[in-house]
């Protein structure tokens, strides 16, 4: 299965190769041959780069699923979150270009807010990525009443950020948002007393992997001011 965000990209490939063949068996160019087998390997590449395949796993209360595909950069504590109401943990995620980079909602819930910040584009397994690069943030509001984040972060050569979610969305575990072009970080932020399940060097699939568990019990006191994000459709 291909994503759909890299089906234009593919198709543009496959009629430059087409094109390309012709002219160089009209012409009997060497050159263009050589132009035509070029592209050829770039939209095998772009083939490899937005495959998507079918994930599955086995459902249970409270379960935290992998977003992204890639090699956990660090599992920390991060003091107080605003969306999270208290202390809180990031798992980051890098994806290299090598990776499925298709991303995939955590845990079955409803979107809180989108937040958009345009930014820089350091190399995504930097600490100073997370904040600095370009980036998207999702809030989502467990069924169960607890709180999570999810970040799309740029890297260096990626420089395009696709969410497909919007304010109000009813999400389900597992399920594709969006992808980010091409090598980048996915972020996980979720209550610091959530048991997580993966450390540093592991390798996760998105849509696949358990990294976690929610806490057995959530403080549903008081309530988030969505105003405060920025909603956006990217």
């Amino acid at each position: 299965m291909i994503a759909r965000d890299g089906l234009g990209l593919i198709f543009i490939g496959l009629a430059g190769t087409v094109g390309l063949a012709l002219l160089s068996t009209w012409w009997d160019s060497r050159i263009v041959a050589v132009l035509a087998a070029l592209v050829a390997l770039l939209t095998v590449f772009t083939v490899f780069f937005f495959r998507d395949p079918e994930r599955h796993f086995d459902d249970q209360p409270g379960i935290l699923i992998a977003p992204a595909d890639g090699r956990i950069l660090g599992v920390e504590k991060i003091g107080h979150h605003d969306f999270i109401g208290g202390d809180a943990v990031k798992v980051s995620i890098f994806m290299s270009i090598l990776d499925v980079h298709v991303n995939r909602i955590p845990s079955d819930g409803s979107v809180e807010y989108i937040k958009y910040r345009p930014g820089k584009f350091f190399k995504a397994f930097l600490d100073k990525a997370s904040e600095e690069n370009e980036h998207t943030e999702i809030g989502i509001t467990t069924l169960s009443g607890h709180r999570l984040v999810v970040k799309q972060i740029a890297g260096i050569i990626a420089r395009r950020i696709v969410c497909h979610l919007k304010q109000g969305d009813t999400v389900e575990a597992g399920a594709r948002f969006g992808m980010i072009r091409f090598g980048s970080r996915g972020e996980l932020i979720v209550s610091a007393d959530s048991d997580i399940h993966v450390t540093t060097g592991d390798h996760v699939k998105g849509g696949a992997t358990v990294i976690g568990l929610l806490p057995s019990a959530v403080d549903k006191a008081g309530s988030y001011d969505s105003t405060q994000a920025k909603n956006v459709e990217l």
